[in-house]
């Protein structure tokens, strides 16, 4: 085990660091990961403004990259497809429908004369060697722009990945020139595919934006998709609305792909379906949306770090600042040092220095010859000669020294001084410069890079909103079942498919579910509805239980806030049995205690308001130091739909002056119960005792005869509330019936 311990501790560590640094995650400072930078120095070694094959160039990149052709093959076609630094011949593939590129042998790339500007300068370029030392690579391109925000990346190593979205080229260049200039900036992604973006949770690179497709909505049948969102093809999105419509979410005549250069989706819609009104489910139910998170990881210093957009764009201002100033350093020696050549030459050929060297027999005597003719011109040349300016100049052909133009050498010389004086002005406003530069490459890039994705805001679709309640939720009374399926019983509510079902239990068991096919819920369900926690948290419980030990009453309010899916929670201690349930936010209820000797109390009324709500663990508040006999409350609703019917204040007439109908008299009420009366619990599991108790218990079970005489369906009767003094009592008219005619009224 020591040696598997070592063999992990050593070599897996070897290994995560190199997947890390050496292949997935892109350099800040050049924005390419290891093969791409690969892939770019065999280009530029190969570079002869022709194209090459790309099997040639992916076997040139193999004397630099270890893992094989494939790797180094679909690197170069994602890159090439990024359209800026490599141009293509041949079929590289189609970024909106998925179509693979062809084989290597059969197309053709070369770098771009961009590419070029932007990292090629081998002066200024630091070299390693290659994995098996035969060759020299770039250890970093000294690039000029961010080309991580450009292009966009994404890569998984050991324990991290990074994902980061594309740039517009022309906005990262005016983001770095206001960062150059002190000012604000900000950048949002922009696609190649178009789109519609909302970048309001972009969070500088470390958040998430929404993309839409471009819809076409000019024809009321039919939908055209014209752009389709960053990371989709044609093919995925007619996928996924192919099933959307099979599972009914959707509803779709036919659907057409006439993509080609463009991408263009026609969806013809069915019978009854307007455009307007399925775009909404359109963007819920498919690609049509697609939310993509970012992960800006990038390697800095040989280091993976989290970056924000902004803080890369800055970096990059300062590394542009110091590799310019590295390059006109450099060419600020290089013209130095050809003024130089050029002027030895000069007097070398103007003052005949080459006479003194026709007698010499030795090559120390030549050099120094050419030495001693040169020293009475030391003021004019202002630098030491060295050997090798004696040796430069000893190499000049007769010919050349007989056919010497003055005046050309003269005007050479000028153009030399002139370079080298507009090189120091720059060195000295070196920041003017940078600026200078980025709109020079923004010009170069034109017209061609202009923004293809739309930055808008844009509400999210909810799919519960949006997916239609036409799941009707029903509960059987004597069974105990509560589903879709249950065809018995009464209609509580109607769902969508994505939305969840809260059932409370008699046994103060409760749990949330998916909507139910047939569930078994055991008869004398308390409470369900569903599972919306924004209703939910403005809604309290109110429980009213026996105590297991001593049979006290207590009261428990609560709010139902956090779950998880199927499974049971408890809301009594061990042994507790439930008396009275209510959601209602007022309600009162009567406690019955058993009869005791001396006591004259034998009943108590409470109202829930007078005690507060606390958390749904927490166990009750005692009502009394009494052993509780039974409970009676206002009427205990099973559903939202019977809450709000209960809490309706009831009306004699209606706008029109006409009775109301009510449920359970009129077809329309057909099928649904009326609330619950006010309910008792508790007597039946006690023996028998006082009066109180004894009503308690016969109230109790004509309360049963009548549960079930509902459950047959049996009409009952209603009795109306009695009109005011200066009217008669009416009854509700039954489905099919006139309404009596009204009667005049005495009102002495």
């Amino acid at each position: 085990m020591a040696y598997v311990k070592k063999l992990f501790d050593e070599n897996f560590l070897y290994y995560a660091s190199y997947v890390i640094k050496d292949r997935a995650i892109p350099d800040v400072e050049d924005g390419l990961k290891p093969v791409q930078r690969r892939i770019m120095h065999t280009l530029f070694e190969a570079d002869d403004g022709k194209f090459h094959k790309v099997a040639n160039i992916v076997g040139s990149a193999m004397k630099y990259h270890p893992h094989g052709d494939a790797s180094i093959y679909s690197a170069l076609v994602v890159l090439a497809n990024k359209e800026l630094f490599i141009d293509r011949q041949g079929n590289f593939g189609n970024l909106l429908t998925g179509d693979v590129a062809s084989a290597a042998r059969y197309i053709e790339c070369r770098a771009t004369p961009i590419a070029k500007d932007v990292f090629h300068n081998p002066k200024i370029t630091e070299w390693v060697d290659s994995y098996d030392g035969r060759n020299r690579e770039p250890e970093l391109f000294p690039a000029k722009l961010p080309v991580v925000l450009i292009i966009g990346a994404e890569g998984i190593a050991v324990g991290m990945s990074t994902k980061i979205l594309p740039h517009n080229p022309l906005e990262v260049i005016q983001a770095e020139i206001a960062c150059l200039k002190n000012r604000k900036f900000s950048l949002v992604p922009d696609f190649p595919t178009g789109g519609i973006l909302d970048a309001s949770d972009y969070a500088d690179g470390q958040g998430k934006v929404r993309v839409r497709a471009r819809l076409d909505l000019s024809d009321p049948k039919r939908i055209v998709i014209r752009e389709i969102p960053y990371g989709t093809t044609t093919e995925s999105i007619i996928e996924s609305v192919e099933a959307a419509a099979r599972s009914g979410r959707i509803k779709v005549a036919s659907i057409s792909d006439f993509t080609t250069e463009k991408a263009e989706i026609e969806i013809r819609l069915q019978r009854g379906v307007y455009a307007e009104e399925f775009v909404d489910a359109l963007y819920a139910f498919t690609e049509c949306e697609v939310s993509i998170s970012c992960n800006l990881l990038v390697i800095k210093d040989g280091q993976p770090v989290l970056m924000k957009a902004s803080e890369i764009v800055r970096h990059h201002a300062d590394r542009l600042v110091d590799i310019l100033r590295r390059e006109l350093k450099l060419e600020e020696g290089e013209l130095k040092d050809e003024i130089h050549a050029r002027t030895l030459e000069r007097i070398f050929i103007e003052e005949r220095v080459y006479k003194a060297i026709e007698m010499k027999r030795t090559q120390e005597a030549v050099e120094k010859a050419v030495i001693d003719g040169l020293e009475a011109f030391q003021k004019e040349i202002k630098r030491e000669v060295t050997l090798d300016d004696v040796e430069r100049l000893l190499r000049i052909p007769i010919r050349r020294i007989s056919l010497y133009d003055i005046e050309k050498a003269k005007a050479e010389m000028q153009r030399l001084n002139a370079r080298l004086k507009e090189v120091r002005s720059h060195l000295a406003a070196i920041v003017d410069y940078a600026i200078a530069w980025l709109e020079g490459m923004a010009k170069k890039l034109g017209a061609e890079w202009k923004r293809k994705t739309e930055v808008t805001r844009f509400g999210k679709v909810d799919v519960r909103e949006v997916a239609k309640r036409d799941i009707v939720v029903r509960y059987d009374r004597q069974t105990g079942y509560l589903g879709s399926s249950v065809s018995t019983g009464e209609s509580l509510f109607s769902i969508s498919s994505f939305e969840k079902v809260l059932v409370i239990r008699r046994s103060g068991m409760w749990s949330v579910v998916p909507a139910p096919d047939r569930l078994f819920v055991d008869q004398g369900m308390l409470y369900a509805a569903i599972a919306d926690k924004d209703s939910l948290a403005d809604l309290v419980f109110t429980m009213v239980y026996r105590e297991a030990e001593r049979g006290y009453p207590c009261i428990k309010r609560f709010r139902i806030e956090g779950w998880i899916m199927n499974k049971d929670y408890q809301l009594l201690p061990e042994g507790a049995q439930v008396l009275w349930f209510s959601p209602l936010p007022s309600a009162s209820f009567t406690v019955a205690y058993e009869k005791k000797p001396k006591i004259k109390i034998r009943q108590e009324t409470f109202r829930v308001e007078d005690f507060d709500a606390k958390g749904i663990k927490a166990n009750g508040v005692r009502l009394a130091a009494r052993e509780c006999a039974g409970v009676e409350g206002d009427p205990a609703p099973i559903s939202p739909a019977q809450t709000a019917e209960i809490q309706s204040p009831p009306e004699l007439f209606d706008d029109a002056g006409k009775p109301p109908t009510r449920a359970g008299t009129s077809s329309a009420g057909a099928g649904k119960s009326p609330a619950r009366p006010r309910t008792k619990a508790g007597a039946e599991d006690k023996s028998a005792g006082g009066a109180g108790k004894r009503g308690l218990l016969a109230r109790a079970e004509k309360q049963i005869k009548d549960d079930k005489a509902r459950t047959r369906r049996t009409p009952a009767k209603k009795t109306e509330p009695k009109a005011s003094s200066a009217s008669k009592t009416r009854k509700s008219s039954g489905s099919g019936t006139k309404p009596p005619k009204r009667k005049s009224v005495d009102r002495k």
